[in-house]
């Protein structure tokens, strides 16, 4: 029986990203189930915000032989649904992507795209999460083939194992390699504040800094490199510092 992928992302199902995904993954004989956004939801980190005791909109087209179904909510939303059977058999393993753009750095805590990764393996399931450096990518197919190869690792790894994969959009021969990679600091964040026309706050992003460290994912990821950085979600500190300080002032 060939392995389950659920395929995912928070640009939406429409999205170029997610079918280059599904036609590369169905053509290396994965059964591929594709559910994500009925439309764009990049930012939204992990959100599943009206998840429960309502019912979920949903549409669907298919594209190269994959049938896409799109559903009114977040990526995590996403996930959840098809982890519970709500589309057929619980996947395997999630890949989460192709998103439109790289997902480097700290920041990467706001991605959907992340954060659908990372809510599969809190539901018991490996995943990876995949970008490539365009919002308008020409090589989708260099993501997909990297895409398909990182799957034949994470298969064998331990349950709940996530990685994060960042592509350069070049041609599969213009790649420097691979490289595992730090993630960049939040020092290294183009989040600025601003004042919109009308007075109001905003947010507004600066030009990238100079001086990245050459092991993060930033500065490979600009050398051409494919980064890898594997991550995990929300654990535990083994500390019981805060208790016992707590204790001590509420006896």
């Amino acid at each position: 029986m060939s392995l389950r992928v659920l395929i995912t992302n928070d640009d939406g199902y429409q999205a170029r990203g997610i079918r280059a995904l599904g036609s590369a993954l169905a053509s290396a004989g994965y059964d591929v189930l594709a559910v994500a956004p009925l439309d764009d939801q990049s930012g939204v980190g992990s959100a599943r915000a009206g998840m429960v005791d309502r019912s979920v909109r949903t549409a669907s087209e298919s594209f190269d032989g994959v049938t896409y179904i799109g559903v009114d909510g977040t990526p995590a939303l996403a996930v959840t649904l098809a982890m519970v059977g709500a589309f057929g058999a619980a996947p395997d393993v999630v890949v989460s992507g192709i998103n439109h753009g790289h997902n480097i750095g700290v920041p990467i805590l706001h991605s959907g795209t992340v954060a659908a990764a990372l809510t599969a393996a809190g539901q018991g399931r490996s995943a990876i999460a995949i970008s490539i450096d365009s919002e308008d990518p020409k090589h989708l197919d260099v993501a997909g083939t990297v895409a398909v190869r990182a799957l034949g690792w994470l298969a064998s790894e331990p349950v709940g194992s996530v990685i994060t994969v960042n592509v350069p959009d070049r041609p599969l021969d213009e790649l420097e390699g691979v490289r595992r990679a730090r993630l960049a600091p939040i020092e290294r964040s183009r989040i600025v504040g601003g004042t919109a026309a009308t007075g109001e706050p905003m947010i507004t992003l600066a030009a990238p800094a100079a001086g990245a460290a050459p092991d993060t994912d930033e500065a490979l990821l600009a050398a051409g490199f494919v980064t890898v950085t594997p991550i995990v979600g929300i654990r535990e500190v083994d500390s019981s510092a805060a208790a016992d300080y707590l204790s001590e002032r509420l006896a």
